[in-house]
């Protein structure tokens, strides 16, 4: 009698396990995703009857980052844009612009179901205003101005992305510089001036890394590694790198240091660097 009682409870127990179905994984959610986070620096420096000496000084730098992506089951498609904008004033010279920046990119990649999956992006980088450059005497020349130049770039490649906070991509892209007014940034300084060109379209190969870590909740760490070279001359590399680190040490306020390095034959034989480091108000605008 034990015997079947024991049996009678053990069917009992596995049909009622057989009847529950295993619990569905949830489904991740699909669909657009929108972040655009905004921030102003500032830096004030006043002297009144200062016996050591110096200059009163204003600067000011408003940013916008933005991403909008959709992911869905077969493909990802994300757009990112970024814009910087900020000027500067020392005693009483003139006013003069410290930070200048428009960058788009969109880039679609098909998901095959493997670590690398093809894609097919573009961007463009240019800047707002007019740029100058200040000689010994003081004297102003203007050197760039809006989309002149810009920087389009169209490329289709395969991308691949080893842990959640790297993704980096390689392809064949079509570079074009397009100028109007400022040539040289579409010419090599070998080049006489009389053969310049306004427009220089190149074929070659693209390589980039994006980096987005979190160390902790109230630090940000951005990198963008992006190369390019020439199948024509192949050793005429250029390279842009764009570094930031973004601290929030209170619901809106913000310190920002950003590092940019780019190493373009073009425009220089030197590498350019750039470094910022401010602090100001944050917003997150949804």
């Amino acid at each position: 009698m034990k015997k079947l009682v024991v049996l009678f409870v053990l069917v009992f127990v596995l049909r009622g396990n057989a009847q529950t179905p295993a619990q569905p994984p949830p489904l991740p959610a699909w669909g657009w995703k929108h972040s655009i986070v905004s921030s102003l620096t500032m830096t004030q420096v006043a002297f009144t009857d200062w016996v050591q000496g110096g200059e009163n000084a204003i600067s000011w730098t408003a940013r916008l980052d933005g991403k909008s992506t959709l992911d869905d089951t077969a493909y990802a498609w994300g757009n990112t844009y970024k814009m910087a904008y900020g000027q500067a004033k020392l005693g009483s010279g003139d006013t003069r612009k410290v930070e200048d920046k428009i960058e788009l990119e969109s880039v679609l990649t098909y998901k095959m179901g493997i670590h690398i999956n093809p894609y097919i992006g573009a961007s463009l980088k240019s800047q707002f205003a007019e740029g100058v450059t200040i000689d010994a005497a003081g004297k102003a020349t203007p050197v760039s101005q809006f989309f002149d130049p810009a920087y389009i770039t169209q490329s289709l490649g395969f991308g691949y992305q080893p842990i959640p906070e790297v993704k980096t991509r390689l392809g064949a892209a079509l570079r074009e510089i397009v100028t109007s007014k400022y040539r040289g940034y579409a010419n090599l300084p070998s080049i006489p001036v009389a053969d310049w060109v306004s427009t220089k379209v190149d074929g070659g190969l693209e390589s980039i890394t994006d980096l987005e870590w979190k160390p902790q909740d109230d630090v940000l760490v951005r990198s963008k590694l992006e190369m390019f070279s020439p199948i024509r001359m192949i050793n005429e590399v250029t390279m842009r790198m764009d570094n930031t680190m973004t601290v929030n040490i209170a619901k809106y306020f913000v310190v920002v240091l950003n590092v940019q390095l780019i190493s373009d034959p073009n425009a220089s034989s030197r590498t350019q660097v750039k470094e910022v480091l401010a602090f100001g108000l944050t917003y997150t605008l949804f």
